[in-house]
């Protein structure tokens, strides 16, 4: 009898979820695609009419942003990351990343297949 090798659960290894804003709706489904068409990201969420209050520069800013929800796991963050600031067009990019492991199984190795 052979044994046969392993197959990864990704449901253990997590996802990450991270966030970032984007001035707007062209320049959020652009990023997205190029993100999930790397295999960066295996699904952006584009969530077009936020508003964002902040503080740059020394005054109260309020602007309005489209959110990006981006899925990939934790072996491909760091190439998520790369690329993601090297694209981003602020001057400083928001960037916020969580694991996550509590992940349905199936969903979690959906992430990882589309992202490998």
């Amino acid at each position: 009898m052979t044994a046969r090798p392993r197959r990864k659960r990704a449901s253990r290894a997590g996802c990450v979820v991270a966030l970032t804003t984007l001035p707007d709706l062209a320049e959020a489904k652009r990023l997205a695609r190029i993100l999930v068409g790397e295999r960066l990201c295996a699904c952006v969420n584009v969530v077009p009419g936020l508003r964002s209050v902040y503080r740059w520069e020394g005054r109260v800013r309020e602007d309005r942003e489209v959110l990006l929800i981006l899925k990939t796991t934790p072996t491909r963050f760091a190439a998520l990351k790369k690329r993601l600031l090297a694209l981003h067009p602020y001057d400083v990019p928001e960037l916020l990343a969580w694991p996550t492991t509590r992940v349905a199984e199936a969903y979690g190795r959906w992430v990882f297949e589309a992202t490998s």
